[in-house]
């Protein structure tokens, strides 16, 4: 007899990453020939964008000066203070702050730090899916409320509180919002605060894109504009500083001592268990907060020009909207024709044309609408062939279902 299939948990069934899963698709329109344009990664350096010298030089040094074995597993002493300092200037309070490989492990620690199964945490719709696939992973329930598209994709604090229930353990925000480039408003924070206060909720924070906000908007912490209620900000060196490969991420707990000290034990006993994050590349972190951030007014202007260009675009082919993004670096277009799959318009524009964007469904998305999400990171001549592609198959798609 030969060795039976191993069969995997089936926990991991439920587990869907949209942004890596539609890279299948790339390749089999790849193979079919297709010039590729990539319009689905949120990864500034697969484009024209170079991680800034001195977080680079900053790494390197730690590493020439055999800075290599395990720190400390909360992170290095330098680099939580500086975390520390930089979250007072925007009126956070740390309770505690742990260093983590990305902020995709510091969401891991936190929530497996917090939910039991049959536990529900409310999660934005559209939203990134990494929240979904890590409740699967813990067999708890993502609980789901959508964003509003015709209030800039805002929450809708009523909505929120009335699917609160006895299981509820959190609420997710990710401000600035990936996928569609919402900045939420003070007003909306602060009634989201008020839900946390009066059911006893944790807020769990992803603000990754905090400086990457257009337009003279600002971005509002919600930690800081509610300093009683638990919150665990989520942020790192990937987006604003352009360095998703260092994996360098953070999480920020704050709220009343009493109320956090024996859920951050349990984040710490995660952070233990895995020993620490990178090492070296800690010594980035005092560098990327407290230097000069020349590189980010370039940035900012080279993705303002950019989403300006997506935002137009979108907004002229028929049966496709587009919300203006205030802040990251997607846009969430809508097709208006009813009906219509968006899995399946997604699948054959990559196909057909080789630009790569991914499906709608893949982030949630409110009830009989579909989208796709673009990453407007690439330079203006490829977003514009892009676009161009984009105009010409949706008009044959929509054509072929009889829509126009």
């Amino acid at each position: 007899m030969g060795f039976p299939p191993i069969k995997p948990a089936r926990r991991t069934e439920r587990i869907e990453y949209a942004v890596r899963d539609i890279v299948h698709t790339a390749e089999e329109a790849a193979r079919r020939g297709k010039e590729l344009l990539f319009l689905n990664i949120g990864d500034p350096i697969q484009y024209d964008f170079v991680t800034p010298r001195p977080i680079v030089e900053a790494a390197c040094k730690a590493m020439f000066e055999n800075l290599t074995g395990y720190s400390a597993s909360a992170g290095v002493d330098e680099a939580i203070e500086a975390i520390r300092r930089e979250a007072q200037r925007v009126g956070i309070e740390p309770v505690d702050i742990f260093i983590t490989t990305g902020a995709s492990e510091a969401i891991d620690f936190a929530l497996t730090a917090l939910v039991n199964s049959g536990d529900n945490v409310l999660v934005p719709y559209p939203g990134y899916p990494l929240y979904t696939a890590i409740l699967a992973k813990l067999e708890a329930e993502p609980n789901p409320y959508y964003l509003r598209e015709e209030a800039g994709w805002q929450p809708d604090p009523a909505e929120i509180e009335a699917k609160v229930n006895e299981r509820t353990r959190a609420i997710v925000l990710i401000n600035p919002n990936n996928p569609t480039g919402a900045v939420f408003d003070r007003e909306v924070l602060l009634e989201l605060a008020e839900i946390a206060r009066r059911h006893h909720l944790v807020i769990l924070s992803d603000e990754i894109y905090d400086k990457l906000v257009f337009d003279g908007d600002s971005h509002f912490p919600i930690a800081a504009l509610a300093p009683d209620v638990p919150v665990v900000t989520f942020n790192g060196l990937s987006k604003c500083y352009l360095a998703p490969g260092f994996r360098i991420g953070w999480g920020i707990v704050s709220g009343p001592r009493r109320v956090v000290s024996e859920y951050i034990e349990a984040i710490h006993k995660l952070a233990r268990a895995r020993l620490s994050t990178s090492h070296p590349k800690q010594y980035a972190i005092p560098v990327a907060l407290e230097g000069d951030h020349a590189h980010l007014p370039p940035v900012l202007e080279k993705l303002r020009r950019r989403r300006d260009l997506t935002y137009r675009w979108l907004n002229q082919i028929p049966g496709i909207s587009c919300v203006k993004p205030r802040g990251a670096f997607y846009a969430f277009p809508r097709i208006e024709f009813p009906g219509i799959s968006d899995r399946e318009f997604v699948r054959e524009l990559i196909l057909e044309t080789g630009v790569v964007v991914v499906h709608g469904s893949g982030f949630g998305q409110p009830p009989g609408t579909a989208h796709f999400r673009v990453v407007f990171l690439p330079p203006e001549e490829v977003l514009e062939k892009a676009y161009t592609r984009l105009a010409e198959f949706a008009e044959k798609f929509f054509r072929k279902h009889g829509f126009i």
